[in-house]
């Protein structure tokens, strides 16, 4: 994204345009884990879903078209099932964990945005999921 930013300069108004981040998501990643407060659910395990944005500088991949002049998703992925392969009773805590591991691996992600789904949980009614969605930058 191309960005023009106003600037008064000596009595006139001046756009000095600068790079925006690109945003990068990943969806409905998939997985069986064992994420849960209940005893029943700690043997058994369920369904995951992950949805993954993140914000980093893709300038030079644009041009270069190399992997390795941006974030690679496959490695992104494996570092999201590697945190989600750690049982935790919250999704709070296992979303904060993935973007505490992201940053970790990933310096050049300045944003990150997580949403964890769990399929079916078994709250006594019939429902597609429940979330929790956290998002953090980079301090």
């Amino acid at each position: 994204f191309l960005v023009f930013n106003i600037f008064f300069i000596g009595g006139g108004v001046k756009p000095l345009p600068f790079i925006v981040m690109a945003r990068i998501t990943i969806d409905n990643l998939s997985f069986y884990a064992f994420h849960c407060c209940f005893d029943e659910e700690s043997k058994i395990g369920t369904n995951f879903s992950i949805d993954c944005e993140f914000d980093c500088d893709t300038k030079n991949a644009e041009i270069s078209d190399n992997i390795e002049d941006t974030v690679s998703y496959l490695d992104v992925y494996r570092v999201i099932k590697q945190q989600m392969e750690i049982p935790s009773h919250l999704l709070e805590h296992v979303s904060r964990r993935i973007i505490d591991a992201l940053f970790e691996n990933f310096p050049q992600i300045d944003y990150c945005k997580i949403r964890v789904h769990k399929l079916n949980p078994p709250l006594g009614g019939q429902m597609k999921g429940v979330s929790v969605c956290l998002e953090r930058y980079r301090s």
